[in-house]
């Protein structure tokens, strides 16, 4: 069941053509316009296809991305001239609140960041943010849907630049090892989601599926590694990424523990660590 305010007195068909029009307008594919307004896809498909509404906040995203009043969304007020995007604001507001409210869950943990905290980098006001984020809950699905998104096209490019299945994981490692600002920041993000996770159903869906994701991933890479032979004939694919998973997420939790110039240290001897278990466990002789 949806928990987000639904404007009931929309009418969905009309309002789902409006969307698909700017949709249309903003050129991508409907998986990347649900990534610009930090909406889940399969609720972008489903609100079009007129089985689900669109929420108000939904709704409001979606104006400020195709910089049209959401009122002509609703079919309440006629089309004007397109809005201009907040100044400055790269990617536009919703995107702006998302990465400062990461950044700041990073620095605080999600339970010491109020939404007057997040007004106050995006230099607006909470309203706004309510606005285009109702609750906290929202708040943070929509952070971690867009580290999850960031996380992803990383590990597309990452994989892109390696020649094969060996150096494919070598990436994968290198990816997962805290060592940059970002890095480090995105994870912290991530071990503040463990704990949610346990008590958010839509938190705990996500966290659920970035782990299905990421074993798939690493599971497919061994795969075609074995078949190249750079990797063991017997070993499993599905083993080999959980296991890999558990010791990536164990050696990340100790690096992330540890501040200051020791940081870089953990951050070698975790990328060690992982580099040996695959040395002996994965590639062949």
């Amino acid at each position: 069941m949806e928990t987000d305010d639904v404007l009931d007195g929309a009418p969905t068909a009309d309002t789902a053509a409006r969307v698909r029009e700017v949709i249309a307008e903003a050129g991508v594919s409907q998986r990347e316009f649900a990534r610009r307004v930090v909406m889940d896809p399969s609720k972008l498909s489903r609100s079009l296809s007129g089985t689900r509404r669109f929420t108000a906040a939904e709704l409001a995203r979606i104006a400020d991305e195709g910089r049209i009043d959401a009122g002509w969304l609703l079919g309440t007020r006629p089309r004007e001239k397109d809005t201009a995007p907040a100044a400055g604001v790269e990617g536009g507001r919703p995107l702006q609140i998302v990465r400062e409210t990461v950044r700041l869950i990073a620095e605080h943990g999600f339970h010491a960041v109020r939404v007057a905290d997040i007004a106050r980098a995006c230099a607006t006001s909470s309203a706004t943010i309510h606005y285009h984020f109702p609750g906290r809950a929202e708040l943070l699905e929509a952070a971690v849907r867009w580290c999850m998104d960031e996380d992803t096209a990383r590990r597309a490019a990452r994989l892109a630049e390696a020649d094969d299945a060996a150096a494919e994981l070598r990436q994968l490692i290198a990816l997962q090892t805290p060592r940059t600002a970002q890095q480090r920041r995105q994870w912290a993000v991530w071990l503040d989601l463990w704990a949610e996770a346990a008590r958010s159903t839509a938190v705990g869906r996500l966290h659920s599926e970035y782990y299905r994701q990421w074993r798939e991933t690493v599971a497919d890479v061994v795969r075609r590694g074995v078949g190249q032979g750079v990797f063991r004939a017997g070993v499993d694919p599905q083993a080999a990424a959980l296991t890999l998973t558990a010791l990536i997420d164990g050696l990340a939790t100790h690096v992330l523990s540890v501040s200051g110039p020791s940081s870089d240290s953990a951050a070698d001897a975790m990328h060690a660590a992982l580099t040996a278990h695959v040395t002996h466990t994965i590639l062949a002789p």
